[in-house]
């Protein structure tokens, strides 16, 4: 069973298209005398003179936080790693020098090209060893490689005028 389907037939003005691009014309001068009259509305940035502004919720590059003594808070419980839903975090545990100090992540990383900056690996962190407050953007490389960050790159990676140690919460 086939099915036929006729063809819309076009009048003479929808052929030639000058109500379209009148219509088009219209939008673009509308657009145009509202942007002269309205100045301060106008949605484009001139950078990099001007920056827009990051809002403080904007989840940005991820930062490990640090103890008073250097050492990362991470306890590589592998939460945040479970709970990633695009698998960009690999995570190697070692144990401490004694027993009663915990394990520790002897490799900690994250492939920002996999990575959806969701934020669930943030709120699954027990001891609040990650972070994505940077305030920074994702900047662009040539390789793949570049856009995997070490644990080493993680440690240094905070804003600009702060400390990645912690505020003594932990």
């Amino acid at each position: 069973m086939t099915i036929v389907l006729k063809k819309k037939q076009l009048t003479f003005l929808q052929r030639i298209y000058v109500i379209e691009i009148l219509k088009g014309m219209m939008i673009t001068l509308r657009h145009l005398v509202k942007n002269m009259i309205f100045q301060s509305k106008i949605m484009t940035v001139q950078w990099p003179e001007q920056r827009k502004l990051i809002p403080a919720v904007h989840r940005s590059e991820h930062r490990l936080m640090l103890r008073e003594d250097n050492s990362i808070r991470c306890t590589a419980c592998m939460l945040c790693q479970t709970v990633c839903p695009a698998h960009c975090i690999h995570i190697e545990a070692a144990e401490g020098e004694t027993p009663e100090k915990e394990k520790y992540p002897e490799k900690f990383t994250i492939d920002l090209l996999r990575c959806v900056y969701c934020g669930y690996c943030v709120e699954a962190c027990p001891c609040d060893a990650i972070r994505m407050d940077t305030g920074k953007l994702v900047e662009a490389y040539y390789k793949r490689e570049d856009f995997i960050k070490d644990i080493n790159y993680l440690k240094k990676n905070h804003p600009a005028g702060s400390s990645p140690i912690s505020e003594g919460i932990y």
